[in-house]
């Protein structure tokens, strides 16, 4: 059921299609709000991003291969295939482009146009892709930040991506070729990443026990030997940018797709055969420059379909290199049991969670909706009446996610004591952590809520007449189950299945103290420096800065748009409706020019009447500042967890735990806001960008701590050898 005013009921059905029209998540809307303050506030970003794709296209393209004469365009791709390929390739080469012009001047001009614009493409892929490759393929956590993001890139389709870079740069040869960029870009930093992984590792100590530097180990050793995944990656981008040409052509860029277009558009059969030849002699081209030695036997449209189809997983095109699994011995392996120490916490633990539990189904929000109330008027006033935590008029959301969250605690500490060892992932301590952590936040950030008042805003003065017992309840036993997990957290065997580093390795440093040569080149301070580097994961701490700079953002950011009827249609805009309607009684002639101006005031009026609050101010709900306070004490525990008091790491395995816990209680307080609003408030009341970016910036820090979390288990007990088979 859903309130729509003072008595009313909807009794819409949960079968019902139309009931989805009440729950509308306005992502839409957030995306609007945030391209709108980017292109007002990020003009002189925008220009500078913009700045490299004008100034290359402006001089390649439209200064250099369309004046200059085919003849001198025809050398030049000649001696350049000649210098990365041989002979055979360059006269290949030479041909084909002689071909195109052949074909006609115009076709020469967009076959000039169309070399100019994969040219720009691949060689900005190429400056920003193969140093990204490389760091990740150095830096873990790089990797498990950035691959995300590609697969973001190549999961959405080019027209998702299409409509930002049109609304910011235009219509144009810059926003498609920013638009090609995107898509062309991922296999070549997961080849680069893959080439520089499976460098032989003993190859690479090797070079550093003999001394070599670190700017040398990758520029004299592993970028070589990663050089032939770089050019399959260098060819797939190329590969991918030749098939976005019909999709630059629809954003107004000119080329061989431009003329493909037309034809198509025109049903002009010739157009299209003429253009059509051109753009494979193009593609044929420009694959056989890029290819790798030994791999011409391959045809182009072979090629382009192995790239098609491994888009997403480009690694498998590169030849599997055969190994050999070598087994000398097993031994009998048993998980640690639970220990006496371990059992208090435990019950600690699963006492609290389980009062947290009950305490969703007592009364939780009075004589009023403390959260709804700020997204349905109906809920500003319900005297008399009392709701749990589940209700939506009640703790909604915030009571859901602390079901939740009491219940993975639960399971944790029942699935640990049940299957020592065996149970799922996260049912472990670090899940009963992360849980009673998490549920904490979200019933604190519910108690100090500040209450909608009756004009609509919140009362930073007033106390809460109106919380519940319940989420009294709520936080007292979180507390409890805080203390137990933690405690139970602090003394679990827990064991790394590998070693926890920093940025670069410990061992690595220790040799390069032993020969002196930090002491003959900088002396005592470059020790310092590299000491720090080595202990200190520094990309983890620069990531969680990151994410709680995020959060800030969003706590001064809208967390709510309200564009109610009764809100953008003021006394003075309805006084004025009122004369309009008169008027077009009296005036039936005049009917429609009254009528546009009815519309065009109450436009007018949706965009500067409606009521635009942050997460912080004085008359905001005070979300988005319980939201920075946890991205702050999540910045705090990772100090620690980074390894700036100790290099033990068990030591940062627990304060990762306590700092992922921190940035999930911080991603709930975000959900629990926008998941509430999306389930009651009335049409037109959105919850805002604010929010969405609180939740984004939890996401991260939890994503921060993955690493480190993924490599420990439960210690095992190993017995004696058993015979091998």
């Amino acid at each position: 059921m859903r309130f729509l005013a003072q008595g009313e009921i909807d009794t819409k059905s949960i079968w019902d299609n139309l009931v989805l029209d009440e729950f509308e998540i306005p992502f839409g809307e957030w995306m609007d709000q945030a391209v709108d303050w980017i292109a007002v506030n990020l003009e002189t970003l925008l220009n500078i991003i913009e700045w490299p794709f004008r100034v290359m296209i402006q001089f390649l393209v439209r200064e250099v291969l369309s004046e200059v004469s085919w003849v001198w365009v025809v050398l030049g791709m000649f001696l350049i295939a000649w210098l990365i390929r041989n002979l055979k390739v360059a006269f290949f080469v030479a041909g084909s482009l002689t071909l195109c012009g052949l074909l006609g001047g115009a076709y020469w001009i967009q076959t000039a146009k169309t070399i100019g614009f994969i040219s720009v493409a691949v060689f900005l892929c190429v400056i920003v892709g193969i140093p990204i490759g490389i760091l990740c393929g150095r830096v873990n956590t790089a990797w498990q930040l950035v691959r995300p993001v590609l697969d973001a890139m190549q999961v959405v389709h080019s027209f998702v991506y299409m409509l930002p870079f049109v609304f910011f740069w235009g219509i144009g040869e810059e926003s498609a070729t920013m638009v090609t960029m995107v898509f062309a870009l991922p296999p070549l930093i997961r080849l680069t990443n893959l080439g520089i992984r499976q460098v032989p590792a003993d190859v690479v100590e090797a070079a550093r026990a003999y001394g070599a530097s670190e700017r040398r180990v990758l520029f004299d050793v592993q970028i070589p030997l990663a050089r032939p995944a770089i050019m399959t990656g260098i060819n797939q981008t190329l590969l991918l940018s030749i098939s976005m040409l019909g999709i630059a052509a629809i954003m107004g860029a000119g080329g061989l797709g431009q003329l493909l277009f037309k034809a198509l558009s025109n049903q002009n059969v010739a157009l299209a055969a003429s253009a059509g030849l051109a753009f494979f002699l193009v593609a044929v081209v420009l694959d056989r420059m890029s290819q790798r030695e030994g791999t011409d036997s391959i045809n182009l449209f072979r090629r382009i379909g192995l790239a098609w189809a491994h888009r997403r997983d480009p690694e498998k095109l590169l030849q599997a290199s055969d190994t050999t699994a070598v087994v000398s011995h097993q031994e009998t392996e048993e998980y640690a049991p639970i220990t006496s120490s371990e059992r208090l916490p435990m019950v600690i633990a699963l006492v609290g969670s389980i009062i947290t539990l009950a305490s969703v189904f007592p009364s939780w929000s009075t004589e009023s909706g403390k959260i709804s109330a700020y997204g349905r008027r109906v809920d500003e006033n319900l005297t008399g009446m009392s709701f749990s935590g589940l209700d939506a008029s009640g703790g909604s959301w915030f009571g859901i996610l602390i079901l939740l969250l009491s219940l993975l605690v639960i399971f944790s500490v029942i699935g640990s004591a049940r299957f020592t060892g065996r149970a799922p992932r996260w049912l472990t301590a670090e899940g009963a952590a992360l849980g009673s952590i998490g549920m904490l936040l979200v019933s604190l950030s519910y108690l100090f809520a500040r209450p909608v008042t009756s004009t609509g805003t919140a009362s930073i003065d007033a106390v809460p007449p109106g919380t519940g017992i319940g989420v009294t309840i709520a936080v007292v036993a979180s507390i409890v189950a805080v203390i137990g997990s933690v405690r139970w957290l602090w003394i679990a065997p827990h064991d790394p299945l590998h070693p926890l580093k920093g940025d670069i390795a410990w061992s690595h440093l220790g040799t390069v103290v032993a020969d002196g040569r930090l002491r003959r080149v900088l002396g005592w301070l470059r020790r310092v420096l590299v000491w720090l580097r080595a202990r200190i994961a520094w990309s983890r701490f620069g990531t969680v800065v990151a994410a709680v700079a995020i959060i800030a953002i969003g706590g001064i950011s809208a967390w709510s748009f309200d564009k109610r009827a009764d809100v953008v249609i003021t006394p003075d805009v309805a006084a004025e409706l009122d004369r309009l309607r008169a008027e077009a009684e009296e005036r039936p002639q005049d009917a429609a020019t009254i009528s546009a101006e009815i519309a065009a005031l109450m436009a007018e009026a949706s965009q500067t009447k409606n009521i635009v609050i942050d997460g912080m101010g004085e008359d905001s709900s005070g979300l988005g500042f319980l939201s920075l306070l946890g991205g702050v004490l999540s910045l705090a525990t990772t100090i620690p967890a980074v390894g700036f008091f100790s290099l033990d790491e068990r030591f940062r395995w627990k304060w990762s735990t306590i700092t992922a816990g921190l940035g999930l209680g911080t991603v709930c307080i975000a959900l629990a806001w926008i998941v509430t609003h999306t389930r009651s408030a009335d049409p037109n009341f959105f919850s805002g960008v604010g929010a969405f970016l609180a939740l984004c910036g939890g996401i991260l820090v939890v994503a921060s701590t993955l690493p480190v979390l993924k490599e420990f288990r439960r210690s095992k007990v190993y017995g004696k050898p058993s015979a091998i088979t």
